[in-house]
């Protein structure tokens, strides 16, 4: 078996951040596994304030561990080219770390979540969005006998699924942390390994050299009759690179998906203002397209900016899903999908229509008080405010307010 060397690899970008716990690459299998609970920020079931009403964490419903290559190269090694050598190996697989729908990390919500899966799984993983060599990698390897070798860079894929810990109102009373209606997935890698593997070597299972010898065409006349020095095509290999680029194509596909619009909203009679809690400043809808959703003190000038409905109206776990339509502009409140996958977007409204960035969750503080929180549906991210004044827009952010500035109340007008 050959040596191995770890880095974290060329063309990265910024300095990576990695997760506290951390423990030898070849310590976890590739396989499924549910995160042990010590990963979590918060609980579910322990008690919150109305404060964090606007706030959540993630939880971490599953974790895979799949070793994975992202460079390989078939080398054959003759009796007269021993010694080092730098190979250039082509591309297999390009790994971005992300959380959630927008391909990338935004957000403290998607730095906590991959924090706890590497915590949990006891892997050093990164936690700011980058990704692995989209080019050719060139690998410097001391070769001491001749051979059909492999030279590899590869890594082990993090994948798994993620919920929302939202503050809510409990059937027992009081509010605790629960489970919300919010998932996702989420993909990051561990530090990057390159080497060198024969067919003949005896590598660990699991491990990343066992997945780089994997490709190599071990029973091929390539690889066991005489050939000269230099590449051998490896037809596993050309099959690994055609089945990732495909799975990257429906990917990208299923999310260019466009739904259909909403014929009419069912909304509920009464309509409320959105305030800020014991301060007059409150919701105001934009009255130019190019506007957002705006503190605004309510007046007799107001013309029914300030006043929503609550529209198609849906309740699940305790959890209210609708639609926010301004009574003042006939528009639903919503998250500009350009800029949606941003951190500190901001609120507006549109024309009304089956979308998820017009669809809201509303968490509740105990019976009798009129605290909320409110989510997006289709980014997570709580909505909230940088500071309190006049004119300051409502914005979303992925993990809330954290100084309950997130927590406002459905006042009935």
């Amino acid at each position: 078996m050959r040596r191995t060397r770890t880095r974290l690899g060329r063309g990265l970008g910024a300095l990576i951040a990695t997760a506290t716990a951390a423990v030898g690459l070849t310590a976890t299998p590739a396989a499924a596994a549910t995160p042990a609970a010590s990963g979590q920020t918060v609980q579910p079931g322990q008690a919150c304030t109305a404060a964090d009403l606007g706030t959540r964490h993630p939880i971490i419903k599953s974790a895979e561990v799949a070793p994975t290559i992202t460079h390989f190269k078939g080398w054959y090694v003759t009796e007269g080219s021993t010694g080092n050598q730098s190979v250039s190996t082509n591309t297999t697989e390009t790994i971005s770390v992300s959380v959630g729908l927008n391909g990338t990390v935004q957000g403290s919500f998607a730095v906590e979540a991959l924090g706890s899966v590497g915590a949990s799984l006891g892997l050093n993983v990164q936690v700011n969005y980058t990704h692995t060599s989209s080019t050719s990698q060139s690998i410097s390897w001391n070769f001491r006998q001749p051979g059909y070798y492999g030279l590899y860079e590869g890594t082990k894929k993090v994948t798994g699924t993620y919920g929302s810990l939202n503050c809510n109102r409990s059937d027992a009373g009081g509010l605790q942390w629960t489970e919300g209606p919010d998932t996702g997935s989420y993909t990051t890698f561990t530090t990057l390994e390159e080497g060198a593997v024969r067919c003949e070597d005896k590598v660990p299972t699991n491990s990343i050299m066992a997945k780089a010898q994997g490709l190599l065409d071990c029973g091929s006349p390539a690889a066991t009759a005489k050939h000269p020095a230099g590449p051998v095509p490896s037809a596993k290999a050309d099959q690994a690179k055609h089945d990732a680029d495909n799975a990257a194509t429906a990917a990208k596909a299923a999310q260019s998906m466009k739904a259909a619009p909403r014929a009419a909203l069912d909304c509920q009679p009464g309509a409320y203002r959105i305030d800020v809690p014991g301060k007059p400043l409150n919701w105001s809808a934009p009255l130019l397209a190019n506007d957002g959703i705006r503190l605004r003190v309510s007046t007799f000038f107001s013309a029914h900016l300030d006043n929503w409905r609550l529209c198609n109206v849906t309740e699940n776990n305790g959890v209210l899903e609708a639609s926010l339509w301004n009574w003042g502009n006939g528009g639903c409140a919503t998250i500009p999908a350009n800029i949606a996958n941003q951190e500190q977007a901001y609120l507006t409204t549109a024309n009304c229509g089956e979308d998820d960035l017009q669809r809201f969750y509303i968490y509740r503080d105990v019976p009798g008080s009129t605290k909320i929180g409110l989510q997006n549906k289709h980014t997570g991210s709580m909505m909230g405010h940088d500071r309190y004044a006049d004119g300051e827009l409502i914005r979303q952010y992925s993990s809330g307010r954290q100084d309950g500035t997130g927590t406002y109340t459905l006042t009935g007008v």
